[in-house]
């Protein structure tokens, strides 16, 4: 069923809380590769990293994802919404 589908996982660098957050390492992985595996793992087909990061999207591609474009710093700030990420990712 899902061999199918597409996962499409947000990866925003600008978080302030805690900085880089996708990319902290936790036993010797990325957090992204948790969430790429598990999409993985599930039988997702495909995993799509939406980020505004170069750095973010060359880790994500060696845990296996694919980051087709990098996302418009217009819709990568805090006050972005999820709709407006998967809106980009769609139409792309």
């Amino acid at each position: 069923m899902l061999k199918n589908s597409i996962a499409i996982i947000p990866a925003r660098a600008g978080s302030k809380g805690i900085i880089d957050k996708n990319i902290k390492t936790l036993n010797g992985f990325h957090l992204i590769a948790y969430s790429i595996a598990a999409a993985y793992a599930s039988g997702i087909k495909k995993v799509i990293v939406s980020t505004d990061s170069e750095k973010y999207a060359d880790i994500s591609k060696k845990y296996g994802a694919d980051v087709p474009y990098i996302r418009p710093s217009s819709i990568s700030n805090d006050k972005s919404t999820d709709i407006e990420f998967m809106n980009h990712a769609i139409n792309w």
